[in-house]
């Protein structure tokens, strides 16, 4: 039995706004983050992602109130993730109305925070977001020519970004967050290169992130193996629709939700 592709919007949230920019700069306000969730979910989205941008202690609390209120609205999955460090913050998202935590950074300064997590709350509430980019010229060299990275993809970690992702899965992750840090907000499509290189590594579901600008673009990278496509710009201003998305991956011969 195919299981069906997930069309996920994501919701990258600053000081209780949504924002969005270019390669993670020049962000813009894009709206109240409940009212977007309501929209996403009338509108069919099978889950929806909030990213924490500025996960300083401060927007922690900030978030969790953000996660409550949309959590009380919506009937679908909810992954937060930003500046998620322990077991307690975890628990903390969990109990504020999140399904599911992305992990980022800490995880890289600790990988075993990874297993921690899965063992206490099962590998379906835990995801691994690997930010990657193509290792730039003069960078140190990686094996797949794609190195993670942190503050928002301006620095590199010195890590092989498909070694990583399947580091992630030998953990106890169950699913990995796939971000092309060169295609962030460009609408240019998605890196089909680094979804077909993790795809070998891993065998957990795969959510390809980073590069979306119209709705042709994402049935290649489920072609290329991603599992679930997640995009923000072109859903938050209305450009392409999620109704639109499942449209062109049901063409393209791929089971959606309707």
């Amino acid at each position: 039995m195919s299981v069906a592709i997930r069309v996920i919007p994501c919701l990258d949230v600053d000081n209780g706004r949504v924002v969005k920019g270019v390669n993670f700069e020049n962000l813009r306000d894009a709206g109240d983050p409940v009212e977007l969730a309501q929209r996403y979910g009338a509108e069919g989205a099978d889950e929806l992602t909030f990213l924490d941008v500025t996960a300083s202690k401060h927007g922690r609390g900030t978030m969790l109130d953000v996660v409550r209120r949309t959590a009380e609205q919506i009937f679908i999955p909810l992954t937060v993730g930003g500046g998620v460090r322990s077991v307690e913050d975890v628990n903390e998202l969990l109990r504020a109305g999140a399904d599911k935590v992305s992990v980022n950074t800490a995880a890289i300064s600790r990988p075993e925070l990874l297993r921690e997590l899965s063992q206490q709350f099962g590998a379906q509430c835990i995801v691994l977001s690997v930010d990657a980019r193509r290792v730039p010229e003069g960078g140190e060299p990686q094996p797949s020519g794609f190195e993670v990275t942190t503050h928002g993809g301006t620095r590199s970690a010195g890590i092989d970004a498909v070694e990583w992702a399947r580091r992630g899965e030998e953990l106890g992750v169950g699913e990995i967050l796939l971000n092309s840090m060169d295609g962030d907000g460009t609408k240019d499509g998605f890196d089909i290169e680094l979804i077909e290189k993790v795809r070998a590594a891993v065998t957990v579901p795969i959510i390809a992130s980073g590069g979306a600008g119209k709705a042709e673009h994402f049935p290649p990278a489920v072609a290329a193996g991603a599992d679930a496509v997640l995009a923000a710009t072109i859903f938050h201003f209305g450009e392409v629709t999620v109704g639109e998305v499942k449209d062109a991956l049901d063409e393209a011969g791929y089971e959606v939700r309707r």
